[in-house]
């Protein structure tokens, strides 16, 4: 099967809150694009569908999978695993649809270590500012202030891994934010590199921490 056919992996990662969940959820709706679904071990929030969002499993469970070696890659994060299953993942890429994922750095290392025989793209997303993030972390389904806090103490250690994906986008505005990463990905999925400002990228992130 050539590569042209194959599905590529497409893989946004960002600190708590800035945003990639619902990016992710846009590019689903493009053809040829399907959604990972993670397994986690976390309880679901209230706007939150089994099977849609999440498969929501017991710790249990979890570890039988990891035993069973079914996950693609797995994390713990605030806690709680999260993790892809393999199977379903792989189908869908030889059957020529891109596999997007919605996962933190830790997966990403593990998927990138597999060097699987499939094109990766990896996009870091950014908020425009520490402000605007706990904004959106205290709107999200979190009443309690300790769970917000916990997300932004993390947050300094998270971005230090920006220097490892192929690219990174800020998430000032959710559209404009949406149409660089389908220009991104329309060159990347025809074989070319789509340029970005590194500088700018790094400017950025001083400010942040």
């Amino acid at each position: 099967m050539s590569l042209k056919k194959r599905g590529a992996m497409i893989i946004l990662s960002s600190p708590s809150g800035a945003g990639k969940t619902t990016l992710v959820r846009l590019l689903s709706e493009k053809k040829n694009f399907f959604a990972s679904v993670s397994h986690t071990t976390r309880a679901p929030r209230s706007n939150e569908k089994e099977g849609v969002d999440y498969f929501f499993i017991d710790k249990e469970g979890f570890q039988k999978l990891i035993e069973e070696n079914e996950f693609l890659e797995f994390a713990k994060v605030f806690g709680n695993y999260y993790g892809t299953s393999k199977k379903n993942i792989i189908n869908k890429l030889n059957e020529g649809q891109n596999v997007i994922f919605d996962i933190d750095w830790q997966g990403t290392e593990q998927i990138i270590k597999k060097k699987l025989d499939f094109k990766v793209v990896t996009i870091f997303i950014l908020p425009p500012s520490k402000k605007v993030l706990k904004e959106r972390l205290s709107n999200r389904d979190m009443k309690d202030k300790l769970i917000v806090e916990e997300r932004m103490n993390q947050f300094d250690k998270d971005i230090l891994h920006w220097k490892n994906y192929n690219y990174v986008v800020i998430n000032d505005d959710l559209k404009n934010c949406f149409e660089k990463i389908v220009k991104i990905l329309n060159s990347e999925l025809n074989n070319k590199r789509s340029d970005y400002d590194k500088n700018s990228v790094e400017n950025h992130i001083k400010k942040l921490v």
